[in-house]
């Protein structure tokens, strides 16, 4: 079975294009269910955040055509979409994976968000079916790496998160978040995050929008904040100085005649839109006003991007503890591919024994019953000790990854294709001549 992962993230795309190929939680399953679809992918997961598409997929044959698939399945040409996708193969996809689920190659270096993300993917795409044993190993590892990192580092502790962005810039653009309102559009995590740093570090009050009313009230009591009704939020958004929306609308939520309404109701008085949602809910135009001040996920990413320079010894020690755990979870996968060679060396020796004694039966057919056991104990003890020492090499060199001496073991016993031993195995045994004398119990002990 064979690796191959594609996508594109925050490094390689504008927010413009990954906002065209968001796909949003309650569909994931859906989408990971066609994509196992696909002749020759036998198993597959999808990972759609705010930074980042990716496909991930174990098949058979022919490399599928994954760029294709995007193409297809988000109605993007090729040559918009091209330029800005990846593809990694065996060994790099298993790192880029373990990267992303250690947030080791996120937006904010560090930011625990991914980690519930690659999660939420594993679960969809098991509950419809696409994660088999390869993925189910990969999966775990990855998993039990970041784990690892985020345990024995405080690269999470010490992270620059894109709600403390957030409020950084508000500080600068108000001077002092005292008395500010802010108005929460979306009841999703990632604005429930920066609304809650905005509160702790003075603003006044919380306004919650949400089309689900119910959602909006549960998250209101957290903050001991108010409701608005999302039929009207556009009246009432210019109540809040700081906005910040993060909603899956497939269309922008807000645009420059309510920007012109907001700026006119407050008569000029400045407002700052936090605009994390992918695909966007402000359309970028808004920014054009005099008075608005607008941050999309790119923009807080560079101010990010630039208040990381202390964090570079967490960074590289959790780099070293993720490359001792690729080189683990490499080693269990190759002790796992000599597993069917252990077990074929082990077959050829049984059938091989079991062969010879029916070759020798008629010469046997006389013993009592413990003599025949002693003769079973006889030539499996004698088995099992020829069979140490090619079993023992064979672990040590799949625990090395020494693939070549694992491949000249097999083909020193012919495990590469049917062995003498299981060739003959169901032969019928040679009858003993007339002139060939039964064995003597003395005979048999030699």
């Amino acid at each position: 079975m064979k690796i191959l992962l594609t996508g594109l993230n925050h490094k390689t795309a504008p927010v413009e294009l990954r906002e065209r190929l968001a796909i949003a939680p309650e569909e994931l399953a859906g989408e990971t269910r066609a994509l196992i679809s696909h002749p020759g992918i036998r198993e597959g997961l999808i990972l759609s955040t705010c930074n980042r598409v990716e496909l991930l997929v174990c098949y058979e044959g022919g490399e599928p055509e994954l760029a294709s698939y995007l193409n297809e399945r988000f109605a993007v040409d090729s040559q918009s979409l091209q330029p800005h996708l990846y593809q990694h193969r065996e060994s790099e996809a298993v790192r880029h994976l373990f990267r992303v689920a250690a947030s080791l190659d996120s937006m904010v270096v560090g930011e625990p968000q991914i980690l519930g993300q690659v999660k939420e993917s594993y679960a969809a795409a098991r509950s419809v079916g696409a994660v088999g044993g390869n993925l189910e190993r990969l999966l775990q590892g990855a998993l039990s790496a970041a784990k690892k990192v985020r345990t024995e580092t405080q690269i999470g502790a010490s992270s620059v998160s894109i709600a403390s962005v957030a409020v950084d810039l508000a500080r600068k653009i108000f001077g002092s978040l005292e008395g500010k309102r802010v108005l929460l559009v979306g009841a999703g995590k990632m604005s429930e995050l920066a609304a809650r740093h905005l509160m702790q570090h003075g603003a006044g009050s919380l306004l919650i929008s949400n089309r689900t009313h119910e959602r909006a009230l549960s998250l209101a009591q957290k903050f001991k904040g108010h409701v608005v009704r999302f039929d009207d939020l556009h009246a009432r958004a210019d109540e809040a100085d700081i906005l910040i929306t993060s909603t899956g609308s497939p269309e922008f939520i807000f645009r420059t005649p309510h920007a012109q309404q907001f700026l006119h109701r407050r008569r000029n008085r400045p407002m700052f839109i936090i605009d994390i949602a992918v695909p966007r809910d402000v359309d970028p135009e808004i920014n054009r006003l005099d008075g608005i001040f607008l941050y999309d996920i790119d923009d807080l990413q560079s101010v990010a991007v630039s208040n990381l320079s202390d964090r570079g010894r967490e960074a590289q020690r959790a780099e070293e503890i993720l490359e001792h755990e690729l080189a683990r979870y490499q080693r269990r996968i190759e002790t796992l591919d000599v597993v069917p060679a252990l077990v074929d060396l082990q077959a050829a020796a049984e059938d091989m024994r079991q062969a010879e004694l029916r070759r020798a039966q008629s010469r046997l057919h006389s013993l009592t019953p413990a003599q025949q056991g002693a003769v079973e104990a006889v030539t499996r003890g004698l088995m099992n000790k020829f069979l140490h020492q090619p079993l023992q090499a064979l672990k040590a060199a799949a625990r090395e990854g020494d693939l070549v001496t694992v491949e000249a073991i097999r083909a020193a016993f012919g495990l590469n294709g049917t062995s003498e031993a299981t060739a003959h195995a169901d032969q019928p045994a040679e009858p003993r001549t007339s002139n060939e004398p039964a064995l003597t119990i003395k005979e048999r002990n030699d």
